[in-house]
C-alpha cells in the first residue's frame, strides 16, 4: 500500500469518531440542568441586590475577554497545524528562525494590554462596591466564630434596654470609623446560631439573618477566633472576617425570599457546618422581627470579637 493510501486509511477512523465526539460534547453542555435564561450568567446565581449586577457584569466581561483570547490562540494553533503540516509542505524540517521581532513584540504587548484592561475594570468596580455611606439605613455586626454566626442588629429598637452601641463594651473591637456611623441611642438586639440550628420555614441549617428589602444595609464583619468569610451566595460577593481587623461592605436587597449563606474560608474541622440563611422581608416585617427578639430577651449585643492590634488601630486612625 502506498504511503498516501496508508494516511487516508488512518484518518478514516478519526472521521467516523468525530460525530460521536461532537454528540458527547453537546450532551455534556446541555445536561447541566441550566436553561437558556441561566446561560448568560455563566454559572452565577440570580442577583438579589442592587449592587450584584455590577459584579455579574464584571464576571461576564472577564469570560468574554478570556473567550476572545482563547479563540485567537486556538485559531493560531489550528492555522499552524493545518497550513504548516509536513504532508502539505513536503518539507522534512522547516526553516529555523532564531527570533522574530514583530511576533515577540506582539506576545509581550498584548498580554500587558489584557492585564491592564482587566485591572482597570476590577479596580473601578471594587471601589464602587466597597464605598460606604456616611449614614447607612441599617448596620449589622456579623460575628464569625467556630462554628456558626452571630448577628448584632445595631438599631434603636423600642424596649431593647440601654446598651448604647457607641459605648457598649461588647462592641469595643469595632473601630471608631464604623462606630461613629451607628445610630444614636442604638440599644440593639442580637441573634446567635449553632451548627445544629435550622430555619423553621425551609429546614435549611444555620441561623437566619433578617434584612429589609429596598433599604441599604452595612455589614460590619468581626471574628472571635480565626479567619472566616461571610458569603451570601446570591449577593455575588463575599468578604473575609478577620480577627483583629474589621471589614465592611453595604448592599441593598431588592428581592424578598430566603437565601443561602456560608463560610467561604477553610477555618477548621467543622468549617462545612458554618452555614446560615438570609431572609429578605418588607421593612415593616423586619421591624417586627427586631421587636420579636426583644420579647425573647435577646437585647443588647454579643461580643464582637478580638480587639484590634496596635498596628491595626494606628492604620485605622490614620485613615479616618
Amino acid at each position: 500500500m502506498s504511503p498516501n493510501g496508508s494516511d487516508r486509511s488512518s484518518r478514516r477512523p478519526m472521521r467516523r469518531k468525530l460525530p460521536q465526539v461532537l454528540t458527547a460534547g453537546l450532551i455534556l453542555a446541555t445536561a447541566t440542568g441550566c436553561t437558556y435564561k441561566d446561560f448568560p450568567r455563566l454559572g452565577m446565581p440570580t442577583p438579589v441586590t442592587e449592587e450584584a449586577p455590577r459584579i455579574l457584569s464584571l464576571w461576564q466581561g472577564s469570560w468574554a475577554a478570556a473567550l476572545a483570547t482563547g479563540v485567537l490562540v486556538w485559531g493560531l494553533i489550528l492555522w499552524s497545524v493545518i497550513f504548516h503540516r509536513r504532508s502539505r509542505t513536503k518539507v522534512e524540517v522547516p526553516a529555523q528562525t532564531r527570533y522574530n521581532m514583530p511576533i515577540e513584540a506582539l506576545y509581550t504587548v498584548v498580554p500587558l494590554i489584557i492585564v491592564s484592561v482587566l485591572f482597570y475594570f476590577t479596580a473601578r468596580d471594587e471601589s464602587k462596591l466597597l464605598k460606604l455611606d456616611d449614614k447607612p439605613a441599617h448596620t449589622i455586626n456579623v460575628v464569625g466564630y467556630q462554628w456558626s454566626w452571630g448577628f448584632n442588629y445595631v438599631e434603636n429598637v423600642p424596649g431593647a434596654g440601654k446598651d448604647n452601641a457607641k459605648t457598649s463594651k461588647d462592641l469595643e473591637a469595632i473601630p471608631d470609623k464604623f462606630r461613629k456611623g451607628f445610630p444614636a441611642k442604638a440599644n440593639g438586639v442580637y441573634d446567635v446560631g449553632t451548627p445544629g440550628e435550622r430555619n423553621p420555614q425551609n429546614g435549611n441549617p444555620g441561623p437566619t439573618l433578617w434584612l429589609p428589602k429596598g433599604e441599604k444595609v452595612r455589614f460590619v464583619l468581626t471574628s472571635r477566633d480565626v479567619i472566616h468569610s461571610f458569603w451570601v451566595v446570591p449577593f455575588l460577593m463575599k468578604q473575609d472576617v478577620i480577627p483583629g481587623h474589621t471589614n465592611a461592605f453595604e448592599v441593598t436587597p431588592n428581592k424578598e425570599g430566603t437565601f443561602m449563606g456560608k463560610c467561604a474560608e477553610l477555618c477548621g474541622v467543622d468549617h462545612s457546618r458554618m452555614l446560615f440563611n438570609v431572609k429578605v422581608v418588607s421593612p415593616e416585617r423586619y421591624k417586627q422581627h427586631l421587636e420579636d427578639l426583644v420579647k425573647k430577651n435577646q437585647t443588647g449585643y454579643i461580643p464582637a470579637g478580638i480587639e484590634q492590634t496596635p498596628h491595626e488601630k494606628n492604620r485605622e486612625t490614620n485613615n479616618l
